[in-house]
């Protein structure tokens, strides 16, 4: 297939099925596992053709390097996740890793005055181990975690998953440090996961910066009873009331006039019967927007309200913070390097924040970064139904191109 955007994509289809996957039927490629394994191995001769040298680092991320016109030249990276969540879709996370594959192919051998590394991040998601992000994390220099700790559902620690990827030294993980020489921007191409360029009729949107993000875990305590003897008005039903506590989450979020959002993604009754009023319920609550201040004052709306509905219920609430990410924005020069090339690239110019994390808030710690967004259809992300139209993967990829041709004027 010809280079370019429908190539991006058709790499990443390729990648959506075993043995790329590690479950029948659907696509799930965790981080460490036998599927992730085969990806790298794939996309490893991807770079090799686009003229770049590979390696795997000490925390399983696949890097292509493709140098600059001098030895101790600065880089640029690109770079994305391989892998998935479960049952997830093909483009997010590996769409960014096959567009600097395209980046370099594009190139055809004419040297910048920056190296370029294209890293496919290994653990994004989260989803085989209790942590997210290990892989950025090593390569900025930021982790703060206890490796030894860290498990699968399965009992496999990571310890143990290293080892048998690449016969990896978990005592060298931290090593992963991107050290080869200096780190000029970070750039990641990644679908939007949300419904606002798809809804404005455009391809590709400059990110402005990664929202921050609170999340809280919630507990009600009620008092448990029998369905069909405790009247009405003497119930504390923890459900009913955490019910109630859900709704006015929502309709603070709604009311804000602002990009704040609210989320109660995870609920638990307590005792589960059917025939028990539910004694305690414990449900989670994350709050988002694209400025701190924004979300702390949503944040600090939404605890108001719990606590007192919970006390005119006569119920008990306990709320812990669990979470506290702090904005990353995106740096101004690049963004406007991107909002240069869209416009070269007869793109409109749309700037947006993203809701999601992504490892560019990881990379920031270790240089200045952009992203650009693609339209997905009907916002559809982390499921079997995410598409993106090669169309616009192309639009991307010339965005790319002229920020890197921008990128490298400004050098000179």
């Amino acid at each position: 297939m010809a280079p370019g955007g429908a190539r991006a994509v058709a790499r990443c289809d390729a990648l959506g099925v075993a043995p790329y996957s590690d479950m029948p039927g659907g696509l799930y490629r965790g981080y460490l596992t036998p599927a992730h394994r085969a990806a790298v191995d794939r996309v490893s001769v991807w770079m090799v053709r686009a003229g770049m040298q590979v390696a795997v680092d000490p925390a399983g991320n696949l890097v292509g390097r493709y140098a600059g016109v001098a030895p101790d030249a600065p880089v640029l990276i690109i770079g994305s996740h391989i892998d998935s969540v479960r049952d997830g879709g093909r483009y997010d996370g590996p769409l960014g890793i096959m567009l600097g594959i395209e980046c370099v192919a594009a190139l055809q051998g004419r040297r910048m005055p920056f190296a370029i590394e294209v890293y496919a991040f290994g653990d994004e998601e989260g989803s085989r181990f209790p942590a997210a992000m290990l892989t950025s994390r090593a390569v900025a220099g930021t982790l703060d975690t206890d490796l030894a700790l860290i498990a699968d559902p399965q009992g496999v620690d990571l310890a143990e998953a290293l080892r048998r990827f690449h016969g990896g030294d978990i005592a060298d993980y931290a090593t992963a440090r991107h050290a080869s020489g200096t780190p000029l921007a970070y750039l990641e191409a990644h679908i939007e996961q949300g419904p606002v360029l798809e809804a404005e009729g455009l391809a590709v949107g400059t990110v402005t910066g990664i929202a921050a993000q609170l999340r809280y875990g919630a507990q009600v305590t009620g008092m448990a009873g029998h369905a069909g003897t405790c009247s009405m008005p003497l119930r504390r039903d923890a459900l009913a009331g955490a019910a109630e506590m859900m709704l006015a989450i929502e309709g603070i979020a709604r009311g804000a006039a602002s990009d704040l959002v609210a989320t109660v993604g995870r609920i638990e009754a307590l005792p589960g019967a059917a025939n028990v009023i539910p004694g305690e319920v414990r449900f989670t609550i994350d709050v988002r927007a694209g400025d701190a201040a924004r979300r702390d004052l949503g944040a600090e709306a939404i605890l108001d309200a719990i606590h007192m509905i919970a006390k005119a219920r006569g119920l008990g609430i306990a709320v812990e913070q669990v979470h506290d990410l702090p904005a990353s924005p995106c740096d101004p020069a690049l963004m406007a390097m991107l909002d240069a090339a869209s416009v070269a690239a007869g793109q409109k110019v749309r700037r947006l924040v993203s809701g999601a994390g992504h490892d560019a808030m990881i990379m920031a710690a270790l240089c200045s970064t952009a992203m650009v967004f693609i339209r997905c259809r009907g916002g559809i992300s982390h499921h079997p139904a995410e598409h993106v139209d090669p169309a616009d993967v192309e639009a991307a990829l010339a965005v790319m191109l002229g920020f890197i041709e921008r990128l490298g004027a400004s050098l000179a």
